[in-house]
């Protein structure tokens, strides 16, 4: 069963403004294992799958003649229209389980921290579908327990993250399992192709204000259940957090910049030529 989450418009520009995009480095490894399976083919098309507000939709564009981020929410491709300007984008709404692409047409196949959400064997398939041969799928995502780098107090910032994270962890969604990691791999395993990789753990250090990590933590589901339930104790928690955070920085603002690392995992796998 898919699960239908983030799809109110305030959830989605906050989705756009926090959210991190993949790196750099993470699309080219993508891009690498498809150049290297399919030789030097042209790539005609991408479909960023769960594309939400597009951040990872536009990365793939200098990269195919057309990409086509889809998503269940008109909220999220609301955004993503908003942001895109590349001629070479489109967004359609759909399932993820019912996309509307013909048999063996599509080059790559993406699902940028969203494949959790998915009825996840229903979309397999469906990605089966729609690759071409020596097409390729990536399934990329990141873990919540990022780490702060602020001078010579980062052990200190990061213990009170861990408790940050910890208060979180009961209202996580029970779809996810106690590991997304392990989620993943247990379907890097089923997938029966035969050229696949597994990357557990990449790390990605991105420069932010702290105002700007809080907001992205706040964006998670889990937050945003927390929110739902009592939503003055979910503001309590992140004034607390945040108070706690500048103490330690020894700052007054939140718009002090910082490194925060990010733990990636992501796994491609190569459809068959038969």
């Amino acid at each position: 069963m898919a699960h239908r989450l983030f799809e109110g418009k305030e959830h989605a520009t906050s989705y756009w403004k926090y959210r991190v995009s993949p790196s750099a480095q993470l699309i080219e490894e993508v891009l690498s294992f498809l150049k290297k399976k399919r030789g030097v083919q042209p790539c005609d098309l991408a479909v960023d799958v769960g594309c939400g507000s597009g951040q990872g939709t536009v990365l793939l564009a200098p990269h195919f003649s057309s990409v086509v981020g889809t998503d269940i929410s008109p909220a999220q491709l609301e955004v993503a229209q908003e942001h895109t300007t590349a001629p070479n984008i489109s967004f359609r709404q759909c399932q993820a389980e019912e996309l509307p692409f013909a048999d063996s047409s599509v080059d790559l196949v993406t699902a940028m921290s969203a494949f959790h959400w998915f009825d996840r064997p229903r979309f397999l398939q469906e990605a089966h579908r729609i690759l071409k041969a020596k097409g390729c799928l990536a399934l990329l995502n990141y873990t919540m327990d990022m780490e702060l780098d602020y001078g010579d107090c980062s052990h200190t910032l990061n213990t009170v993250c861990k408790e940050f994270y910890a208060a979180l962890l009961p209202y996580r969604n029970p779809c996810l399992g106690p590991c997304s990691v392990a989620l993943y791999k247990q379907c890097y395993c089923s997938i029966p192709y035969t050229e696949k990789e597994w990357q557990e753990c990449m790390w990605v250090k991105k420069s932010m204000t702290l105002s700007n990590y809080m907001g992205m933590i706040e964006s998670f589901s889990s937050y945003q259940a927390l929110l739902k339930k009592d939503p003055e104790e979910a503001s309590r928690l992140s004034t607390d957090i945040t108070h706690r955070l500048l103490a330690v920085m020894g700052v007054t603002s939140p718009e002090t910049e910082l490194v925060v690392g990010v733990r990636y995992f992501f796994l491609l796998a190569c459809k068959s030529e038969d």
